[in-house]
């Protein structure tokens, strides 16, 4: 038997200044979150499995390492939430998918409304992190979250449509619907928890810039990472590297070098766009200061956690972000041996975390 084929991970974060810090309150807060999520008793055994491997309190933790402790629980909190609404989407039709996001976002409107005892638990698990999150989130947070949320949660209606056709976009089609599906808008949520950031900062046309840069590199590395089981069990249509094959007539390792390529040119870009970011007053700019350094760590703990966590890569993950080599696993046999593991920004057969 020939030996399987391998593929080379760029370092996309090599050049990135940004080192990983992890949260002070990690081990305080992990058994309480991992408790939290089984007390909803809305997974199955092998969904629970799949959630424990990937360890959102881990992502958290070094995603948002400089948050305090009530502001750390509400990150933990998304990313269940992500994950579960990913489980539950993924095994639906287009208007099961628009049952789920409107129950969540009634769940988010109005989350001091008991949960019909029929309903599906995303709603209750939706309502519980809003009522967390409400306490520690400004207005101006918890209107740009329900926002973009909603443009995520209806986003994974054209996915699945895509995903039942088969059907392969190209890159500007794919990024398009990929930066809503992927619910980076919605995560940065998470980036100005605890700080008032007031609306002239956040639609300023130069932090506009900076954000629309920051997400790619945060849904992308989803898309890089996943590649490989991805493709193993037959969902790899909805990926980066599968746009770029398709739309460019590259094969998996030209794909991978156009990839590094464009992501280092982001990052770049988006230290360029944090030292271009205006003043705005005394008051104001120690806030945004704030804002994007934990914008810039996030990149970087969102990176380490995809070796770190067992959601890609197993055991094997800190072994390969030291060498960055990884075989190429055969395609299962109608792509039911082998299954993503769920999670965020992140969906469930394309990889956002």
């Amino acid at each position: 038997m020939s030996e399987l084929p391998q593929f080379y991970l760029p370092d996309l974060f090599a050049q990135w200044p940004w080192p990983r810090l992890s949260n002070q309150h990690y081990e305080e807060t992990k058994p309480e979150f991992d408790e939290w999520v089984r007390s909803l008793e809305a997974l199955d055994a092998k969904s629970q499995s799949a959630f424990d491997r990937c360890n959102f309190a881990l992502l958290s933790s070094i995603g948002h390492p400089l948050l305090d402790k009530e502001c750390f629980r509400v990150a933990c909190d998304l990313m269940a939430l992500y994950f579960m609404y990913d489980e539950y989407t993924d095994k639906l039709d287009e208007e099961g998918v628009r049952t789920c996001a409107d129950l969540v976002l009634d769940a988010l409107r109005s989350p001091h409304k008991e949960r019909p005892q029929d309903e599906s638990k995303l709603g209750e698990i939706a309502r519980q992190f809003w009522l967390r999150a409400i306490k520690v989130a400004s207005e101006g947070a918890q209107r740009r979250f329900i926002k973009s949320f909603a443009e995520y949660a209806y986003s994974i209606i054209e996915e699945t449509s895509d995903r039942n056709a088969g059907r392969v976009r190209n890159i500007t089609d794919y990024l398009e619907l990929r930066r809503r599906t992927a619910a980076v808008y919605s995560t940065l949520f998470l980036v100005e928890l605890g700080i008032d950031i007031p609306d002239e900062v956040m639609t300023h046309p130069a932090m506009v810039s900076l954000l629309s840069l920051a997400i790619d590199p945060l849904m992308l590395t989803n898309d890089l990472y996943s590649y490989n089981i991805e493709q193993a069990a037959g969902h790899g249509s909805h990926n980066f590297l599968t746009a770029i094959m398709n739309d460019k007539g590259v094969d998996l390792d030209e794909a991978l070098d156009w990839f590094a390529e464009y992501n280092g040119t982001l990052l770049s870009k988006v230290q360029e766009q944090c030292r271009a970011l205006p003043s705005w007053n005394p008051d104001i700019d120690p806030i945004v200061t704030t804002y994007v350094e934990r914008l810039c760590y996030w990149l970087r703990g969102h990176d380490c956690w995809s070796f770190e966590s067992g959601r890609y890569f197993g055991t094997k993950g800190p072994e390969i972000q030291k060498h960055r080599v990884v075989t190429l696993l055969p395609r299962s046999n109608g792509g039911s041996e082998v299954t993503p593991m769920m999670a965020l920004p992140v969906d469930s057969t394309s990889g956002v975390d």
